[in-house]
């Protein structure tokens, strides 16, 4: 298997915790808060952790929330490589109104992006990354870092011969997109809500979505490209094929970190040598298997394995 190294640059802290209804001008009882480290990278790498096999999770950390997360990180037997930053790592909070089941998800900014972080960002890479290594680039950007700053980083895997795969949001997203300078990006993850800001519009069609990720990477911006369509499943898109993964039927608890499950358990199949459609099989079944976990639990292992089976696959015109 050919090593993992997953990258997030603007972790969290996330709080989970329920109450009765969730009122305006109350003092709001909540029940005891669940704890655990997030962000994109972090919790890709705790997915391949659920499935059984190991990455390496390299963090932008400060302050004592930032020493929290790396404890519980610890506490999960997963590897870490800290980058230290200034400030205090930000917090996320989902709650749960029991009333309705309705949950509502908080999500800080996180703090600001000193310059120097980025050369000691790009130092501690160059000293990682091999040839063999699938970096893993997941999550959103903390303010003041740059979209192009993702561009540079797939330059950096190119020159090392190492994959990058990208997985974030926003106007990040779309600056990334934007560059013609770099490499593409090994393989890109996105959902439907996330590809119809970029183009433009809605996608309701997998046909579709697929057209627009083959548009992807016939300007030369991806070599492979994953689309979650939430319930529904997940398109795959390479040069040469397109395909609609059906997601199997679960019954939904909490849809956070269904798209990280899904691109932990895409990441590890590929890294173990799979085809890439077995791959996205497999990470729809890891999404199905994390919506029926609470709050940040993200897929269970066994459950992952067994729903690939219920997994049906259909070629994309």
């Amino acid at each position: 298997m050919r090593p993992i190294l997953t990258l997030t640059l603007n972790p969290a802290l996330d709080l989970a915790t329920e109450t009765g209804a969730l009122l305006p001008g109350r003092k709001l009882r909540c029940t005891a808060p669940r704890l655990d480290p997030g962000g994109g990278g972090v919790n890709v790498s705790r997915a391949i952790a659920r499935l059984g096999r190991a990455s390496t999770a390299m963090i932008a950390l400060g302050g004592a929330t930032g020493d929290t997360i790396a404890a519980l990180l610890a506490a999960e037997g997963i590897e870490i490589a800290v980058l230290p930053l200034p400030g205090l790592t930000r917090q996320s909070v989902a709650v749960t109104a029991r009333d309705t089941g309705a949950q509502y998800r908080l999500v800080m900014p996180g703090p600001d992006w000193p310059a120097e972080a980025t050369v000691r960002l790009f130092g501690e890479l160059s000293n990682r990354i091999g040839s063999d290594h699938v970096v893993v680039v997941s999550g959103s950007l903390p303010p003041g870092l740059p979209g192009a700053t993702l561009v540079q980083l797939a330059g950096l895997c190119h020159e090392r011969d190492a994959e990058m795969f990208l997985d974030t949001s926003g106007p990040a997203l779309s600056e990334a997109l934007r560059g013609t300078d770099g490499p593409p990006f090994d393989l890109l993850r996105t959902d439907g809500e996330e590809a119809g800001q970029l183009a433009g519009r809605d996608f309701e069609d997998p046909g579709d979505l697929a057209s627009f990720g083959r548009h992807l990477i016939d300007t030369g911006r991806a070599r492979q490209v994953v689309m979650a369509l939430g319930a529904r499943g997940t398109v795959g898109v390479t040069a040469t094929e397109a395909f609609f993964c059906h997601a199997p039927e679960v019954e939904l608890v909490s849809a956070v970190g269904a798209g990280d499950s899904l691109l932990g358990a895409v990441a590890l199949a590929l890294a173990q040598g799979q085809t890439f459609r077995t791959s996205v099989r497999a990470g729809t079944a890891a999404a199905a298997a994390a919506v029926t976990t609470p709050a940040t639990q993200l897929c269970d292992g066994a459950l992952a394995r067994r729903l690939v089976g219920e997994v049906e696959v259909s070629d994309l015109a």
